[in-house]
């Protein structure tokens, strides 16, 4: 299978598994069974967002979302019965440092499920705990590997946290991080992770508000003849201007193919729907216009 993937991606991102409960519901440790229905619920709630945007003409063959197995098997299996593009997580959740949910037997939920998309989320900083990323890069391989090995899709969600020295760099500004110094660490950590023979089809990159950054990143995911890897922009809860800046930004940068976000879509709509201050109908309805609304910022540039 040719590494890469054509086409758009508005992919509406609700894999959140250990901050989900916690900050939702207040759960720690594993769910009881009236606690994990209140948790499918809600994730039922965002994914009922996403099919109300589609039914008012949000492109189908672009939509897409990103759940889990552990809340979301019935959204996963619905997702697929509508034809919409399917993301689903492999890192075990709340963690620093990327390893497998279900241990060696990644292989067989991912075949189970059959998503369009592999999804890690991973925190590598090129400056950082240089054992700790090798240890993350052979667990990375392996699943690499196996995707491709199986004529599957791989989705790679790279967050670069500053490390202290690189903070105090930028005056202990986390916006200043974020414009002057991320950027070129996102560049060196995807070379990196290349070198060790990772190949994500898409990479899901943290939101740059300079065209010409976006441009140096999608070059370096495309480097070497991967002319066909994409990189879609990923949201960080973030607000509603930030996000449209990154969108903005993005958009018409050859490379860049979408996005995938998600607690800027849905958390104040669902969080109001949990507590209880806002029916399910019209949580539904502002998720789905929170939705469409950055599919129109990103599509008009």
């Amino acid at each position: 299978m040719t590494l890469g993937y054509e086409g758009t991606l508005f992919i509406l991102a609700f894999d959140h598994r250990g901050s989900f409960q916690r900050r939702f519901f207040g759960i720690d440790g594993v769910p009881g069974p009236a606690e994990a229905e209140r948790i499918i619920d809600a994730k039922r709630v965002i994914f009922d967002g996403a099919q109300r945007a589609l039914s008012v003409g949000l492109d189908a063959s672009a939509a897409g979302v990103l759940v889990d197995e552990q809340f979301g098997t019935q959204v996963a299996m619905d997702a697929k019965q509508a034809g919409m593009v399917l993301a689903m997580p492999a890192e075990k959740s709340g963690q620093n440092e990327f390893d497998f949910e279900y241990g060696e037997e990644f292989g067989a939920h991912i075949e189970a499920f059959d998503p369009t998309f592999t999804k890690v989320l991973v925190r590598y900083n090129p400056e950082g705990d240089g054992a700790m990323n090798a240890r993350q890069s052979l667990r990375l391989k392996q699943l690499s590997e196996w995707l491709h090995h199986t004529g599957r899709r791989f989705l790679f969600e790279l967050l670069v946290p500053a490390e202290p020295h690189q903070l105090e760099a930028a005056g202990n500004d986390e916006l200043r991080y974020d414009r002057e110094i991320r950027p070129h660490l996102m560049k060196v950590a995807i070379a990196e992770l290349q070198e060790t023979g990772i190949e994500p089809d898409i990479w899901k990159i943290e939101g740059i508000d300079d065209p010409a950054k976006c441009a140096e990143i999608a070059e370096q995911c495309r480097i070497g003849g991967r002319d066909g890897v994409g990189c879609v922009v990923l949201g960080r809860g973030a607000d509603d201007a930030a996000v449209d800046g990154w969108l903005r930004a993005a958009r018409g940068v050859p490379g860049y193919q979408g996005f995938a976000i998600g607690r800027s879509i849905w958390w104040n709509p669902l969080k109001f729907y949990v507590d209880g201050a806002m029916p399910r109908d019209e949580a539904v309805a502002q998720i789905a216009n929170n939705y469409r609304r950055f599919v129109a910022v990103y599509e008009e540039g």
